[in-house]
């Protein structure tokens, strides 16, 4: 078994333009005081830069060389919001164009071309640094379509997952050649939400190798799906890890939908580390017994605590969860040593 690292952060959720979360070079620093030792960095203009650092290794070793004076290491890269423009249906052209720069506005191909690039340079990005996975959204073309009325016409799902892994197909083989793997945090609003959904994109890409997922059991417990047998069943394919918590306190008037509630009002909410109804101890202990190796990441999305509250206790939070695996079976001291003409007398042979 392998000992999870961190505790890591990732910044998507802190990243403005006042100190200390105005650079990388702040933000680490205001990471390695709480505690953590990694951050997940998402690709902004503000804390990389993606072009550089795909094609020159002296800027990685830089940025790793600053990063290293507060202790703090690179956990992964993060195309959240470019992996989300891989695939858009229409209905939602004008709410993501936000996430795309002014000259592909407006323009699906174009934005989907510039996103693909995106992801293509995060893939050398990743290498330069010494990254083996990277975070990231599928993006979504049958979202709108996931409740069942009106009736879907036969195969719209089915093209519509052939489309979004024919779309994949050649980021995850560029993520390839550099040897990192692809983790597609399983979320609502993407195609890839949940087990049925990543088994269907896995078949789509023919099982790439470099088609794995970023754990979160926060939207899991939203959707009321088993996040701790969902780790029994994926684990080979889960190869990081966002520590997020969350409940679900249906009434007589909502449940899983919500309602259009804002998050405060919603049944199913975001919570603070420990506030929410998730099993973590459940959680790390799982993940430890099928030797996951990689970073316990804290997401900071809590409807009612300050972000920063969060993060204070984030840090704690994950350090206590994170198990120190054994290297030896507990009863070794009891282990008796038998040749072969004596095991078979024990039995009787």
């Amino acid at each position: 078994m392998k000992t999870i690292k961190g505790p890591a952060i990732f910044l998507a959720q802190y990243t403005s333009d006042q100190p200390p979360f105005d650079t990388i070079d702040h933000l680490a620093k205001w990471a390695s005081d709480l505690g953590y030792v990694g951050i997940q960095v998402p690709v902004d203009d503000r804390l990389i830069d993606i072009q550089a650092a795909a094609t020159s290794k002296e800027y990685c070793n830089d940025l790793k060389t600053r990063l290293a004076k507060y202790n703090v290491v690179i956990t992964e890269l993060s195309t959240h919001l470019q992996g989300q423009l891989i695939a858009v249906h229409p209905a939602y052209d004008q709410l993501f164009d936000g996430f795309a720069p002014e000259h592909v506005k407006g323009d699906p191909k174009a934005r989907q071309a510039w996103a693909e690039g995106q992801l293509k340079l995060a893939a050398a990005a990743s290498h330069n640094l010494g990254l083996t996975t990277h975070v990231t959204f599928s993006g979504a073309l049958a979202w709108p379509y996931v409740y069942p009325w009106p009736q879907r016409p036969t195969n719209l799902v089915e093209t519509a997952f052939a489309e979004l892994g024919k779309r994949w197909q050649p980021i995850l083989d560029a993520f390839d050649t550099v040897g990192v793997d692809v983790c597609y945090e399983l979320h609502p609003g993407e195609d890839l939400h949940d087990g049925v959904t990543f088994d269907r994109f896995l078949k789509e890409v023919d099982f790439h190798p470099r088609a794995n997922i970023l754990y979160d059991p926060s939207h899991f417990l939203l959707q009321q799906l088993d996040y701790l047998a969902f780790i029994d069943i994926y684990h080979k394919r889960i190869k990081a890890f966002h520590v997020k918590d969350a409940e679900f306190r249906p009434d007589g008037r909502q449940g899983v939908y919500g309602g259009y509630s804002n998050w405060v009002e919603r049944a199913g909410r975001f919570r603070s580390l420990g506030d929410g109804q998730i099993d973590f101890k459940g959680i790390f202990t799982k993940l430890a017994q099928y030797d996951y190796s990689g970073w316990a990441v804290l997401e900071s999305e809590c409807a009612i605590k300050h972000p920063e509250a969060c993060a204070v206790e984030g840090a704690t939070f994950i350090k206590q969860h994170i198990i120190r695996v054994t290297d030896h079976d507990f009863d070794d001291f009891a282990q008796s040593s038998l040749d072969d003409a004596q095991m078979r007398q024990l039995l009787g042979l």
